[in-house]
């Protein structure tokens, strides 16, 4: 009685799976112990049990308390060979699959993606998001990828997924030309199409995928630089704007500036203000300091005309430069003026002059 005790706690009465570790597949511990005939198998929810015969899939067993009978297992049945009402233990591998979604689950470029950006041109982008998928065919699932291992867990099948969805991401943003400005108004539409792309590649290895979120689309730092002197200059809309921006950066900057002291910060604004007086007066050709418009002909001025240089006059009659020590003019030959004095108060007078300048007497 007691041989019979120990060998009959060596069948296996139950077989259940308690999923804590977040696996994907897990096979039933069975080893040399037989599986007693008429013992109870609990799936539960968002799993399935697969039970094979010498590493042929045979019947799969969806949620519920089942009793291992010939007559729910048909196709074991047949592979065993066994008569109706067989009732001795049996042998055989039990897999758990978790058919439940498995979320939040990463992707990122390792390397940037090269895509072409009607204004930038050919630029470098990476991103990041998740994604989350479920086992929908637990049979295909087995055959196609889990092989004859005895646990399988997303990070067995992470990298290739990882690898697919970049390759979709690079696809979609070539085909797409949306430009880098406008990608963050576009994440759920970019994610929606590649979930489309997706969904034929998961549904052949049994899986199906149920969601793909991108999270974020970044540019090199310089490229974004470049977008935030850009949007400065469109935010200042007109050039006496711009050039209130530039002096308050340039103030900004010059008070964080605190290795020159009072005299390095009164340089740095003078710089700025005066550079932008230059560009003003550049791009302003109304402003002052900007071009000098055309003298009319009536205001030409006399090419023959004495310039401002000590000892030198001009002629009384042609207005020709003379030299100190010219008398005659080379140009009309006018006899050189003679300085005269005011008769009543001694001032000194143009050579031509009609009245004193400073008494009003007429000469």
């Amino acid at each position: 009685m007691g041989l019979f005790s120990f060998l009959k706690g060596q069948f296996i009465e139950v077989i259940e799976w308690n999923n804590t570790a977040g696996d994907i597949v897990y096979k039933f511990p069975v080893y040399d112990n037989a599986i007693k005939m008429g013992a109870q198998l609990i799936v539960r929810e968002a799993q399935a049990a697969i039970f094979v015969n010498e590493g042929v899939i045979a019947d799969v067993f969806g949620p519920g308390r089942h009793t291992l009978q010939t007559e729910n297992m048909p196709l074991l049945t047949g592979l065993k060979s066994w008569k109706y009402g067989f009732n001795s233990p049996f042998k055989a591998d039990v897999y758990f699959v978790s058919t439940a979604i498995f979320t939040d689950q990463k992707w990122g470029t390792t390397n940037p993606v090269i895509m072409r950006d009607p204004e930038l041109g050919a630029i470098r982008v990476r991103g990041f998001g998740n994604y989350s998928y479920r086992v929908s065919d637990p049979a295909l699932f087995m055959r196609s990828l889990f092989g004859s291992n005895e646990q399988f867990t997303p990070d067995n099948i992470h990298g290739y997924f990882k690898t697919l969805m970049i390759s979709t991401l690079s696809d979609a943003l070539a085909e797409s030309q949306i430009p880098v400005i406008d990608l963050a108004t576009r994440y759920e539409e970019l994610s929606q199409g590649i979930a489309l792309r997706l969904e034929s590649h998961f549904r052949e290895l049994g899986f199906a995928f149920t969601g793909f979120v991108i999270e974020n689309l970044s540019l090199p730092p310089e490229v974004e630089a470049m977008i935030d002197r850009k949007s400065s200059m469109n935010i200042a809309g007109n050039l006496d704007q711009y050039m209130k921006y530039q002096t308050a950066e340039a103030i900004r900057e010059s008070a964080n500036n605190t290795s020159g002291g009072l005299a390095g910060a009164g340089a740095g604004m003078g710089a700025a203000m005066a550079m932008g007086q230059m560009m003003q007066g550049a791009l302003n050709p109304n402003a002052q300091g900007g071009n000098i418009p055309p003298v009319q002909p009536s205001e030409q001025p006399n090419v023959n005309a004495a310039p401002n240089v000590q000892g030198e006059v001009a002629c009384g009659n042609c207005q020709t430069s003379m030299k100190p020590e010219d008398k005659f003019c080379s140009h009309c030959g006018t006899q050189r003026p003679v300085a005269s004095f005011c008769k009543e108060c001694g001032t000194k007078l143009a050579v031509d002059a009609k009245f004193c300048s400073g008494c009003g007497s007429k000469q």
